[in-house]
């Protein structure tokens, strides 16, 4: 739901000169499998050997029944790759309009 959220407002995104990568710990084919059925215009990276959700701490832990698999989470960075904003999202449905609002008041 939350990619479905973001490819149905990828035009405002681009609009506001934003781009929209998403990542996952599937493979490369399992993303780009996804990425066709669900018709997302923007590019699904592959992080298999959870080596970049590891250092950005979306790696839910052993205790959590969900253990192994990534927290849901995105990131608001500006030009200078600085991380403006981290959201752990709560609401999927809801937060590719978070995310323009907070794109909206960043580039002001």
């Amino acid at each position: 739901m939350e990619g479905q959220g973001l490819r149905d407002r990828s035009s405002e995104f681009a609009a506001l000169g934003g781009v929209i990568i998403g990542a996952s710990f599937d493979t490369v084919e399992d993303n780009k499998a996804f990425a066709d059925q669900q018709s997302f215009p923007y590019t699904l990276l592959s992080d298999a050997s959870k080596e970049v959700g590891t250092r950005y701490e979306v790696l839910r832990d052993r205790g959590d029944p969900a253990a192994g698999l990534s927290k849901r989470v995105s990131y608001l960075i500006d030009p200078q790759g600085t991380i403006r904003i981290a959201y752990e999202v709560s609401d999927p449905a809801g937060h590719a309009a978070k995310v323009i609002e907070d794109l909206t008041a960043l580039i002001g």
